[in-house]
């Protein structure tokens, strides 16, 4: 099938589409808009192009329309070709012949018609033409709206009156409300007034004056909700840093306490209990795991409540004999050392379950006594004692305290020591050795004295309290100087001798009470061997703590010496 690109009219064959276009040529062209006539085709086009635009122009806005409004369903799509089709052929044929939808059948057989007889059938045509179209599709309706709106008779928007055209509209307006227009008329002498907020052109004072007041209002208006707006944002602000200050204050203090707890645990003022509820609670842990028989749990248990009566050490952890065999090796083999000086016998007592953890204090102090009272300048300020139990070692601290003695220290550790795991330290081995009339002083080693942290002066000054004399001296000498208390953050250790080796070097011999009795015996054997002595060796790249204190036993005090010295300060 073709179709007529002017009506629209389709035909079945090439030369009936001839004909028809034929018949196109020959009828008279009618401008559809101005009725201009006797010109030819191509003449009418470029008249309506050019003198009828905007008309023209509504047309293709039509096809546009249709296009995005139907152009979604295959149904609508085929409705929308055929209206373009409609249009098409209403344009074409107004501007050719003013008869849409004629075939070369329907022409009369002269193809002369008259001019007004043809005008008013095809004007009949169109009419019947939009009716058809109107109720084939929802597009109509806006075309109709948009014609009515472009070819309506103007009213006027302030009193509704009806002109004949837009001109006489304009002149209605610029004469009979001028006063109502923006732009006042040039021949107008009346005073106009500008509002300086908005720029509105007001005739009359008293109205500018009421709009200002309006402008004001509603920016007072403004301003107070704002300042309600901003009250109330600096009230949730409040609330908000309240809550947050609240909420680190609190944190912070959670965090005081666990660490605070940390340390309690640390330093055994947890109140977890002291050495009997440790040494009870471990030994059943190794029944459980089968390390330790039921029958042994009882007699170690049974062992322990008798020491714990009498206040005495059971012995278990001790190992004597090592200051004897130390100086048989030095005599006989360590060809390394050119001098080695020892100190006065020394038993060494080593951690239990008791006190695993936090008793190389008390240890320390068992090591110290035992020299003690193997020494005869002793005995009238140690008579009768024996080496006390870990628990009647504290009883003494409480004791030396409720005579005077360092109360700070006391007061840091609540006054008690009794059923606590408290670790001990330099001031609490010197309060107690005080208030045994046990002249001793205290020497603090604050600093580094030497590269990469160590601390070459600490083993001078022990090696001035043991060699009195260097030169001259044989080659292993067994003193009559007790062992010296070591204390460093976190441990303490005794010791027992120092070696001058062949290169001038100087190391420490040192008793630590975390070793155990199976390593110390090691050392009582008669072909002791050197690496036995690895765990006695410190050298001074061996101490590179920030700290050391050591407490050194000097000789007895009298009685009015032990009460002047609870007084007197310390430190050296």
């Amino acid at each position: 099938m073709l179709s007529c690109d002017i009506c629209g009219e389709t035909v079945s064959s090439e030369p009936d589409m001839k004909a028809h276009l034929t018949v196109h040529m020959e009828n008279e062209v009618i401008c559809p808009f101005c009725k201009l006539s006797g010109v030819n085709y191509d003449e009418m086009c470029f008249h309506i192009e050019t003198a009828h635009f905007e008309q023209n122009e509504l047309e293709r806005n039509f096809e546009r329309i249709n296009t995005i409004q139907y152009g979604t369903s295959d149904n609508r799509k085929d409705s929308s070709l055929q209206c373009r089709a409609d249009i098409n052929s209403s344009v074409h044929s107004a501007c050719a012949s003013n008869q849409p939808k004629i075939s070369a059948q329907s022409l009369p057989e002269d193809g002369t018609l008259k001019h007004k007889d043809f005008y008013s059938e095809n004007l009949t045509e169109s009419r019947k033409f939009l009716k058809s179209t109107e109720r084939q599709s929802d597009r109509t309706k806006i075309k109709e709206s948009i014609y009515e709106t472009m070819y309506s008779p103007p009213e006027c928007p302030f009193c509704e009156k009806i002109e004949d055209n837009s001109q006489d509209m304009e002149t209605h307006v610029k004469t009979k409300h001028a006063d109502l227009l923006d732009t006042p008329l040039e021949d107008c002498n009346q005073l106009l007034y500008d509002c300086p907020m908005c720029g509105l052109i007001c005739t009359n004072y008293h109205i500018l004056q009421e709009h200002v007041d309006l402008h004001l209002e509603e920016s007072s208006f403004g301003q107070g909700v704002n300042r309600v707006q901003c009250s109330r944002d600096l009230e949730l602000a409040q609330q908000l840093q309240q809550e947050e200050d609240r909420k680190r204050r609190s944190q912070e203090s959670r965090q005081e306490m666990e660490e605070f707890q940390k340390l309690q645990r640390q330093y055994g003022l947890d109140n977890s209990g002291g050495y009997k509820q440790q040494q009870l609670r471990n030994m059943e842990i190794e029944v459980n795991r089968g390390r330790m028989h039921p029958s042994e749990f009882h007699r170690r248990k049974a062992d322990m409540m008798e020491s714990l009566a009498i206040g005495v050490d059971d012995g278990k952890t001790k190992t004597s004999g090592i200051m004897e065999a130390l100086y048989t090796y030095y005599q006989n083999a360590a060809t390394d050392v050119r001098r080695v000086w020892l100190s006065a016998g020394v038993d060494h007592f080593h951690s239990s379950f008791g006190d695993k953890g936090w008793g190389c204090g008390y240890r320390n102090f068992q090591m110290l006594l035992s020299s003690l009272l193997q020494n005869d300048a002793y005995d009238d300020s140690l008579k009768g004692m024996s080496v006390p139990c870990i628990p009647k070692i504290q009883s003494m601290i409480e004791d030396a305290w409720k005579e005077g003695f360092d109360p700070q220290g006391a007061s840091q550790l609540n006054n008690r020591l009794q059923g606590t795991k408290a670790w001990i330290g330099a001031c609490e081995i010197y309060t107690l050795l005080t208030s045994l009339r046990i002249k001793c002083r205290i020497v603090d080693f604050h600093k580094s004295t030497g590269p990469l942290g160590t601390h070459p002066r600490l083993f001078e000054w022990i090696l001035s309290y043991y060699a009195s004399e260097r030169e001259g001296s044989p080659k292993a000498v067994c003193t009559s100087k007790p062992p010296i208390y070591l204390q460093h953050q976190g441990h303490s250790r005794t010791v027992v001798g120092i070696e001058e080796r062949k290169n001038r070097t100087l190391c420490l011999l040192v008793f630590d009470p975390g070793c155990p009795s199976r390593e110390m015996q090691k050392l009582l054997k008669q072909d002791m061997e050197v690496s036995s002595l690895k765990q006695l060796r410190k050298f001074v790249g061996n101490l590179k703590h920030k700290q050391y204190q050591i407490v050194a036993v000097e000789g007895v005090l009298s009685s009015e010496e032990k009460i002047e010295t609870s007084f007197s300060s310390l430190y050296s």
